[in-house]
């Protein structure tokens, strides 16, 4: 069993997530500061969202919040954002060899189907894992043993792709098989990726 994460891996739209940060503090007269990225870039909506609230001392609620965000990222998953090189041809070739896939992601529901439409992926995969509505961050590794197990698979039996070292080390931990997959917004991981999974890409036209 292959099990995709969406941001970074599948499209390229981690980059809309900083634009939509730094738009959202310089609306509030806010930088946007590593430590800021270090609280929201690995884990899920609702609590980047708290942190967020918490970190900036905003009056408004974590659902105004999120509200705010989804506008703001809304038209780029549903127009904009691209897929990466390789990702369709491979998909493809794995349908072709008879590969069962699903994606485990953090994006919320709405973008993850979005994006998924503009490009047409949703064919290839049999089910889609939102941490969003498990309550559950990818550094965990109960959501990747909880996709196994809805899937009627064996955890030793599944492969996780993920350019997030954090989700990848959840994945390990889940006692899966890890392919890293480059992306800029986490390049200065790119050295302990590489040490750390079982298969490091820059590229997945390297699969082809």
């Amino acid at each position: 069993m292959f099990f995709f994460d969406l941001d970074g891996t599948l499209v390229d739209s981690n980059g809309i997530w900083k634009d939509v940060d730094r738009t959202f503090l310089a609306k509030r007269g806010l930088p946007y500061t590593h430590a800021y990225y270090e609280g929201v870039a690995h884990t899920i909506f609702p609590l980047a969202a708290k942190f967020t609230k918490e970190y900036c001392r905003l009056e408004e609620s974590c659902e105004e919040i999120m509200a705010e965000w989804m506008e703001l990222a809304k038209d780029a998953y549903a127009h904009h954002v691209p897929i990466k090189p390789g990702v369709r041809a491979y998909l493809k070739k794995c349908r072709a060899e008879g590969r069962r896939m699903a994606v485990i992601t953090s994006s919320v529901p709405q973008h993850c189907r979005a994006v998924l439409a503009q490009h047409k992926l949703e064919p290839y995969f049999e089910e889609i894992f939102f941490a969003h509505d498990l309550g559950l961050e990818k550094k965990d590794p109960e959501i990747f043993l909880l996709a196994a197990q809805k899937s009627g698979v064996e955890p030793e039996r599944c492969t996780v792709f993920d350019d997030s070292l954090q989700a990848c080390k959840g994945a390990r931990a889940a006692r899966m098989r890890v392919v890293g997959v480059y992306d800029p917004f986490f390049a200065a991981d790119e050295k302990a990726m590489r040490e750390f999974c079982d298969v490091y890409l820059k590229s997945f036209e390297e699969l082809l």
